[in-house]
Order: structure tokens, then C-alpha cells, then sequence
């Protein structure tokens, strides 16, 4: 069993393994990437059910998802449960065999929204990164080569440029990458979050155009689990 330390304050129950942030992405070996990945929704048009815990090719999203990063050495893996916590939970304590830097937030009002995992998440950031990857826990087709792309644009930004986004046909897409500084300045303004501090500063965007749809490909809905091939 890891060994874990909890800690409880203002709503977050944390959960620490005892292990060292440390190491560089093999893809951009100057680049040190820490992960967010949002696991709090409750899934209500799925009839409530965790859709981090849907599965393709007979396994967890979440747990496909962690194996796919775990090549591009994160020194830190976020993961922010809400709805669901002790099932995602559990299969994220069964994927301590990949050795990932996870550190578990517990939102204890998912209610009030995804902006409210989001802050957790980004408040509970402890290591030494360069970039942040701020994903989604239901999107079955992004992988270790969509994150590589992602990685790719940042290394070709402009100066000004702080943020990475890709867009499939005018559609804003997920997961987005944060520089570090662009994460230390949403959290110097009370309440801020990714998405409303994009929207203020369009110009600090890198808009990275790509046919890839598993950029905008989510499960929200019954027919997504039919078009997308996933079982409950």
C-alpha cells in the first residue's frame, strides 16, 4: 500500500504520495511538464456515471490516460476528483504501478462547476515545471502524440505567447498548455481560471490549427458511447 499523507483544508482533501518531482519530458527534454487532469464532473447525461471510469479497448480512460503520459516523464500529475472521488480514486490507487508524481485534490463541491476543480487544481501545484497541460478525463482519442504535438507549438511560440490551444475547424479544442508564468498570473486574481483569463487575453493564444479530431472529441451522451466505441 503507498504511503500517503492527508491533509484537510477548505473543502480539498489531499493526497501526497511520498515520492520526488523530479524529471524532464523524454519528447522536449528541456521542458518540464506538470499535468492537471479534471476527473470531478458527475457525467448527469450519462445517467451519473464517472466518465473517467468509461472504458475503450476494455480499460478505464483514466488508466489510459495515465499509461500515455507516464512516457512523457511529468514531474507532476494532478488529478482533481469530485463526484465519484472513492471509485476514481480507487483506480487511480490501482495505477500506482506506473510510478507517476500523482497527487490527488478532492473537490468537495463539484456542484458548483468546473471552474471550481480547476482553481483547486491549479492552487495545488507544487513542482518545478515549465508548461502545464490542463486536460479532461473523458476525451478517449488524445494520447502521448497529441500531447507531443501540443509540446511542439510551445516550443515554436511567439514570445508573447503563453498559451497553447489546439482548434479543429474554428472549435476550440482540448487539452491546452499554460506556461508556467501564464498559471502564476490566473492565480494572482482571486477566483480566475483558465478559460475566462484566455478569453481576456486572446493575445498571449497560440492557436494551433489541426484536422486531429480527437482534439474535440469528448463522451458526453449515449450516442458519443455508441460513435466513440466505449463501454460503461
Amino acid at each position: 500500500m503507498l504511503t500517503r499523507i492527508f491533509v484537510i483544508s477548505i473543502g480539498i482533501l489531499f493526497i501526497i504520495p511520498l515520492m520526488t518531482f523530479t524529471g524532464k519530458s523524454p519528447q522536449n527534454s528541456h521542458l518540464r511538464l506538470a499535468i492537471l487532469l479534471l476527473a470531478a464532473g458527475e457525467g448527469s447525461r450519462l445517467g451519473g456515471h464517472p466518465k473517467a471510469l468509461l472504458k475503450k479497448d476494455g480499460r478505464a480512460l483514466l488508466r489510459s490516460f495515465m499509461t500515455c503520459v507516464q512516457e512523457m516523464a511529468p514531474v507532476e500529475l494532478v488529478i482533481v476528483t469530485g463526484f465519484y472521488a472513492k471509485a476514481i480514486e480507487a483506480e487511480i490507487e490501482s495505477c500506482q504501478i506506473l510510478n507517476l508524481p500523482i497527487q490527488v485534490i478532492r473537490n468537495f463541491n463539484p456542484e458548483t462547476g468546473q471552474a471550481s476543480s480547476v482553481r483547486l487544481g491549479l492552487e495545488a501545484l507544487k513542482s518545478e515545471y515549465d508548461v502545464l497541460l490542463v486536460a479532461l478525463s473523458d476525451q478517449p482519442n488524445i494520447g502521448s502524440s497529441e500531447i507531443g504535438m501540443l509540446l511542439e507549438q510551445f516550443d515554436h511560440r511567439d514570445t508573447v505567447e503563453e498559451i497553447v490551444m489546439p482548434q479543429v475547424n474554428g472549435q476550440r479544442g482540448n487539452p491546452v498548455l499554460f506556461s508556467k508564468k501564464a498559471v502564476e498570473d490566473i492565480l494572482l486574481i482571486p477566483g480566475m481560471v483558465c478559460r475566462p483569463y484566455m478569453d481576456q487575453h486572446p493575445a498571449k493564444i497560440k492557436i494551433y490549427d489541426t484536422d486531429s479530431t480527437a482534439f474535440i472529441l469528448d463522451v458526453d451522451t449515449e450516442e458519443d458511447i455508441q460513435k466513440l466505441g466505449i463501454t460503461r
